[in-house]
């Protein structure tokens, strides 16, 4: 479990997949990428971390992450193998919003 803000970097134990925060509320929150919970920029990935099959469907640079209620929001800053997911579960690329059409 970790305290996420906004402006916290995290990058996976277990692929080549970075994040930033872009909205959170207060409180503390599991988030896992490829499996295995994500660690600060800094960290070092524990030995024998390794990519879980069911947890390998990929995240993808510059896009946008939320869970269900659009809580959090999560950007993409380096893309990998793994899929996010937070409290176990899985987060889901924000759609775009529809421009009002010009008649």
């Amino acid at each position: 479990m970790r305290a996420i803000k906004p402006g916290l970097r995290l990058k996976s134990a277990v692929c080549t997949t970075e994040i930033m925060v872009i909205r959170a509320p207060a409180g503390e929150v599991r988030l896992d990428c490829g499996g295995c919970e994500m660690l600060s920029v800094t960290e070092s990935a524990p030995a024998g971390a390794k990519l879980e099959p069911a947890h390998a469907g990929g995240s993808l640079i510059g896009k946008r992450y939320v869970d269900a209620e659009e809580r959090y929001e999560l950007l993409c800053t380096k893309g990998g193998e793994g899929a996010l997911s937070l409290d176990g579960t899985a987060l889901q690329i924000k759609q775009a919003k529809a421009l009002p059409s010009s008649d």
